[in-house]
């Protein structure tokens, strides 16, 4: 008599969230930010987390955020601990000579490199470390500084290789974090190696080389581009290639991105249950098109209110009797206050408009696409996993928001 052997079965992920949700957080957190001076950014990002934790259902169970506001916020006041000096260094070196100020401030900017890797494992330490799955809390172990010291190495590297040892480099820092993070007392493992990475990222990396060479030869060659200034501008066709360019490097950064985190966590294992990962490379090169058209709307609705604003004052200029010129235009900045009231209030609207469409399009786009083409073999096997205490030795991401580096 044959034996027959049962198939595993297997655990789908869900997400439940719309992009109506989000963009309600979003604006909310937007509005409060200016009456708090910025502050409410950590509740924001806090609510935010919730959002997409809370609608990431994996195998009929909803993962869980328990981190705080509070512990954000405290977390940045220890990161200003540490950037004061920072501050103080800058300031004394912009009143050094030449030579001294590009020394001092190449030394800054690789401790700040250094730092930033710190920065991306601490971060993730504390959002793993405040996530709940089935009762159970994930954990990051491991050393933050060991990691930033295997980062910053590669980076070293891929400045005389241009960039061609990066599938090595990637490869190392996710089998890093993987092999450093558990569930319960269980601990991750990942199997997958730098040719995960290889033949999408090379693919990528000539064919936009290849195409960004072509056009710009073209252009050179055929005289298609007009000086302004010391800039070449490109003519009509010369403009249709760059765009194309634009197209290939959007495509060809969908590919890279689909195929490598697919093949990678498609070898991530807890025990006997297996991930296996399989996004589609066309969704996420639409939503890439989708972001560009948003921003080209941004900036043209931008121009036109700006555009708008201008008129209005040399109309009220010339009503007034004043000659409706650039004068009458500067002399509605006199008043430092309001310079630095309109300064300000145009940075937020701007930078807040594109990190929202950033937010709604790209950062929500990945998670959902990531998270429905995910699946788990034997999920049973996990319920043996027993719990482990939060660590609260992990205030907060203060460095990570501070650099502004990590995600969600």
């Amino acid at each position: 008599m044959a034996e027959t052997t049962q198939e595993p079965r297997i655990g789908r992920v869900e997400f439940t969230g719309s992009r109506g949700e989000l963009l309600g957080i979003i604006l909310r957190g937007y509005l409060l930010m200016i009456p708090t001076i910025g502050l409410y950014r950590f509740w924001q990002a806090n609510w935010k987390r919730r959002f997409y934790w809370q609608n990431t259902v994996i195998d009929g169970e909803p993962l869980e955020y328990t981190g705080t506001a509070q512990q954000l916020l405290a977390g940045f006041f220890f990161a200003l601990a540490f950037f004061l000096p920072v501050y103080v260094a800058i300031f004394v070196l912009s009143m050094q000579d030449v030579d001294y100020v590009l020394l001092g401030y190449g030394g800054i900017g690789v401790v700040v490199w250094f730092m930033m890797g710190y920065a991306i494992y601490r971060a993730r330490d504390f959002r793993l470390s405040r996530t709940l799955w089935r009762g159970i809390r994930f954990d990051m172990r491991g050393n933050a500084f060991a990691y930033a010291a295997r980062r910053f190495g590669w980076s070293l590297l891929m400045l005389p290789t241009l960039g061609l040892v990066y599938p090595w480099m990637a490869s190392s820092l996710w089998r890093y974090r993987w092999r450093n993070s558990w569930f319960g007392d269980r601990k991750f493992e990942i199997a997958g190696n730098w040719r995960a990475f290889a033949a999408p990222y090379y693919g990528a990396y000539f064919l936009n080389v290849l195409t960004i060479g072509a056009a710009a030869f073209w252009i050179a060659g055929s005289g298609d581009y007009t000086m302004v200034g010391d800039v070449p501008v490109p003519g009509p066709i010369g403009i249709a290639l760059c765009c194309a360019c634009v197209l290939v490097f959007a495509f060809t950064l969908a590919l890279y991105r689909t195929r490598s985190a697919s093949r990678m966590l498609s070898t991530v294992s807890l025990g006997e249950a297996k991930l296996t990962v399989n996004i589609g490379t066309g969704t996420l090169f639409w939503q890439y098109v989708l972001y560009v058209v948003a921003v080209v709307v941004l900036l043209v609705v931008l121009a036109i209110t700006a555009a708008i604003a201008i008129g209005s004052i040399y109309v009220a200029a010339a009503a007034g009797g004043q000659e409706p010129d650039g004068g009458a235009l500067l002399s509605m900045f006199q008043s430092g206050t309001l310079n630095v009231v309109l300064l300000v209030g145009i940075y937020l609207v701007v930078l807040g408009a594109f990190g929202l469409l950033a937010e709604v399009i790209l950062a929500l786009g990945w998670w959902k696409l990531l998270a429905r083409s995910a699946a788990i073999a034997n999920p049973d096997s996990v319920r043996s996993v027993r719990a482990t205490p939060e660590d609260r030795s992990v205030v907060g991401q203060g460095l990570a928001d501070a650099l502004n580096v990590g995600t969600y």
